[in-house]
This record gives C-alpha cells, structure tokens and sequence, in this order.
C-alpha cells in the first residue's frame, strides 16, 4: 500500500497521508482502515452527525498515545467543510466543523480524529435539543451487565409516561439510551427531566445507580449521568469509532440484544460487525430522527 494516495471520495478530491500508519496496535487496524470504516459508514452516520457541531478527537500516534479534543474546526480544512457556531468558553460561541458528506467524514479520518462527540441540539437552534441522554457509565465492579440491567430499567421508567427511547452501546465500557424530541425545548428541561428519571432510579436501587460524579460514591455501582444533556455537553456519536485497544464503535442495538447483555452477554462490536449489522438491519437508530415527543414538564 502507498503511503500516500490522492483519491476521490464522493465527488470530491482528497489527499491522504500515512496510510499505513497503525493507530490500533493491538489490532493492526491502520489509518487507512479508520478512513475506509468512515467512508463505509457514512450513509447511516451521517444522517445522525450532519447538521450538529461535532467535536473531534484525535489521535495522532494511535489510540496508546496521546489525544486531544478540537472543537475548533481546523483553518486547513478543505473549503468544502462547513462550519457552525456553538457553544464556546465563557458563553462565547466557536466554529465547528460540520460533517454533511462523506469525504468529509474521509478527511476528518485523514486527521486521526478516530473519536466523533455530538451535542443534544443541532447547529441551526443550538438553543433547543432535540434529544435527551442517559449515559450508563460504569464504576469499578461493574460492567455493561449492569448497564444493560438499567437500561432496560430506564426504558419501563420512560414506557410507563408515554415516552419511546432507544439503546446504543458506548463503544466503550458502557451504554447510552436516548429519548428522541424533535419539538421544541430546552436544555435545562432537558436536563431536569434527565436528572428526575436518574433520581427515581437512584431511589429505586440505590445499591447499583448513583447519580453523583464523585469517585469514592461509584465503585460497585453505575453513574447515570445525566449532565451529557447541558447545553456546552457532547456524546460520542453513534457509529463513532472509539480509542480502546480493538476498533469498537457506538453502536446502534435493539432491546432483545439489551435484555441478552443483562444475562450476560457481550455486547461489543467493532467496525467490520457495524458494517455487516447495517448491512442486515439498515439503521437501527433512524427513527430517533422522526419521533415526536414531548417531555413532561418537571417539578422545580
């Protein structure tokens, strides 16, 4: 393989550099396999990321060296990477990269940003989120059984007031549920609805579910945080390749597949079983971008 390649990823022209390079040593997955998985996915990710100021994070020397987070969309972008406003330091705003066609998805892969974080909101109204978060993190002694147990939990919780929600993996150790909106709100209703459902999980089951970010509160237990859904916030995007030791992905899973993981089974997949899941099942996770829903309003 050249380590160099001047290809043509959807109409457009892109140089790429350093293909060989391994940013996955324990798997041997390269950048040219990082750029080829975004390209490959990029129909189904797209429709989730584009319209929304992503985040990158990149890592230059693979996922066992450093990284760093790039909210500001790079000045040697291509002129065809858009950009948007969004949340900045001190209440300011900076311009993001907005990632709407598959080369660019190539190019920010060309960058070793093998990590792709998105807010709740979309760039046109960064004001009103159209998606609240449960962020299942596990704390030492737990695992995504626990997560899966609670997301199944948090699923009944939402079921029983009329709300539909759906599951992804994290890509890394834990799991996310979303509740799609797609009406208008705010993030600090958002947030106050979030904070109530984890609360009432807390109190159900307080041996297994913390709502508190301390550390000494976590071990044998699993953080709901509910803060991912703060305005200046970011998730890790479905379809987002994540830095662990083998190319996982946020992965998009069906309910049945969530009550297995609460049994005990695995609940991983890296991105060549993305790609054939979206082959068999197309997008597990279209339909958060049409549901309706309104939050009840929350208690002050």
């Amino acid at each position: 393989m050249s380590d160099q390649a001047t290809v043509e990823v959807a109409g457009r022209q892109l140089k790429l550099s350093n293909l060989s390079k391994i940013l996955y040593p324990d798997a041997g997955f390269t950048k040219a396999d990082v750029i080829g998985y975004y390209a490959a996915v990029a129909p189904v990710l797209l429709t989730h990321c584009a319209h929304r100021c992503v985040t990158f994070r990149r890592f230059p020397n693979g996922v066992d060296g450093t990284s760093f987070f790039e909210k500001r969309c790079p000045s040697h972008r291509p002129e065809w990477v858009g950009t948007a406003d969004g949340p900045g330091d001190h209440n300011g705003t900076i311009g993001y990269c907005r990632l709407e066609e598959p080369a660019a998805l190539a190019w920010a892969g060309n960058m070793a940003a093998i990590e792709l974080h998105a807010p709740m909101a979309h760039a046109s109204d960064i004001e009103s989120p159209d998606l609240v978060v449960f962020d299942l993190d596990p704390g030492p002694g737990t695992t995504i059984t626990e997560c899966a147990e609670i997301g199944l939990w948090i699923r009944d919780t939402l079921e029983g007031i009329g709300l539909r929600c759906w599951p992804k993996t994290s890509g890394s150790k834990g799991m996310q549920v979303y509740v799609p909106l797609n009406s208008t709100h705010t993030h600090e209703h958002a947030s106050a609805f979030a904070l109530a459902v984890a609360q009432v999980m807390e109190a159900a089951h307080p041996t297994l579910v913390v709502t508190t970010q301390a550390k000494a509160a976590r071990k044998d237990k699993v953080l709901i945080d509910w803060s991912q859904n703060s305005r200046h916030k970011t998730t890790i995007s479905v379809y987002s390749l994540r830095a662990r030791p083998r190319p996982t992905v946020s992965t998009p899973v069906t309910w049945d597949e969530v009550a297995e993981a609460a049994d005990g089974a695995p609940l991983t997949f890296e991105a060549a079983d993305v790609l054939a899941r979206v082959e068999e099942h197309g997008d597990l996770f279209a339909d958060t971008l049409t549901v309706v829903q309104q939050l009840p309003d929350v208690p002050s």
